[in-house]
């Protein structure tokens, strides 16, 4: 049998979408094939080697059960390839063939964790360092899909320690509302606003702020809201376009966790020349930034005139049972099982 490494929790305020998610991959995973080492990461940054039950994960109680973690890292060393279990005044190793990081956010998809991962020489699922920490900064990528030739929308760059007043003067200019307020290196709507007049938008900068650093203002677009998922290597594969419709004005993180009114409909209702065009910009996007094993990639499609704009990139999506990515996959004949053994071996298989 394979050791798999599976890691979850995390420093992020993505903390518990982790615990979702990682519950749902941990029920799907296939036991005959994997033997499961299960490291939980706290909020406050402990390291766990957890043997305990799967059905206290997602709502944190795993943490009181004392009786079935010890502090544990991944060692950084490259001929351990291991986890190094502290036992009292001992320590032992437990060898792992592959690690399947469930993390979001910071310091989970954004470079951090991997380079440890680097550093171990064990294979792991996902992207690499530089290609996850430009995944993961909205104004890099910004970048690095301009270069690329891939349509945005309009976006304007506000740092912590920058005049609000004077920032706001250039939105207001450049933008226009309503826009969107979003710190620069957060997933899952998290610190995420709608302004609508120059109040709203300094709420937002002020909540943004208290998120990130650097804060990326965009124009709004009307439009469908639409994703499409990646899977693979060097040859990545992309499947059909799965629209959200949300019942509130502002697909937040509630609307996305915690609201079962909001729809996803697959494929979405969209021309099928659409659907081509947004499955050619994914594969091209994945590829400008150098991206391995999987990702999701966000789109709007106008309603004005059906055009495309790249939202963003999502380099380990959420895999909870209501997420679009598995469902993407699922609805391609891949279902999740079969899918968490595509992307274990793709970290197998990925070519430094």
């Amino acid at each position: 049998m394979k050791e798999l490494c599976v890691v979850f929790g995390g420093q992020s305020p993505e903390h518990e979408i982790s615990r979702k998610s990682v519950t749902s991959v941990l029920r799907n995973l296939d036991k005959s094939k994997y033997n499961i080492s299960l490291i939980g990461i706290t909020k406050n940054g402990a390291w766990y080697l957890y043997t305990g039950d799967y059905d206290k994960i997602e709502s944190g109680a795993w943490e009181e059960d004392t009786a079935n973690k010890k502090k544990a890292v991944i060692s950084p060393d490259a001929e351990d390839k291991a986890i190094i279990v502290f036992d009292g005044d001992k320590t032992d190793k437990v060898h792992i063939d592959v690690i399947f990081p469930v993390l979001h956010g910071e310091y989970g998809e954004d470079g951090t964790i991997q380079g440890l991962f680097e550093l171990s020489n064990i294979p792991y699922v996902g992207m690499g360092v530089m290609a996850s920490a430009n995944s993961m900064d909205k104004t890099s990528s910004k970048i690095v899909f301009q270069n690329a030739g891939i349509p945005q929308a309009d976006w304007v760059v506000v740092n912590k320690t920058d005049d609000f007043e004077e920032k706001m003067n250039e939105i207001e200019t450049k933008l226009g509302y309503p826009c969107f307020v979003k710190p620069a290196r957060t997933g899952s709507s998290v610190g995420v606003g709608k302004a609508h007049d120059r109040t709203e938008l300094k709420d937002a900068l002020n909540n943004a702020a208290q998120f990130d650093r650097k804060i990326l203002v965009e124009e709004n677009i009307d439009g469908h809201e639409v994703e499409c998922a990646i899977l693979g290597n060097d040859d990545p594969k992309a499947t059909t376009v799965g629209e959200i419709m949300p019942t509130v004005e502002f697909y937040d993180f509630d609307a996305k966790y915690n609201d079962n009114s909001t729809k996803l409909q697959i494929p979405a209702d969209i021309p099928a020349e659409t659907i081509e065009l947004i499955q050619g910009y994914a594969i091209k996007a994945f590829k400008a930034l150098d991206g391995s094993g999987l990702s999701r990639v966000d789109f709007f499609v106008k309603y004005s005139d059906g055009s495309v704009v790249l939202n963003e990139i999502n380099t380990l999506p959420g895999f909870t049972n209501i997420s679009m990515y598995p469902k993407l996959w699922d609805k391609m004949g891949i279902e999740y099982g079969r899918l968490l053994d595509n992307l274990i071996e793709l970290a197998e298989k990925r070519v430094k």
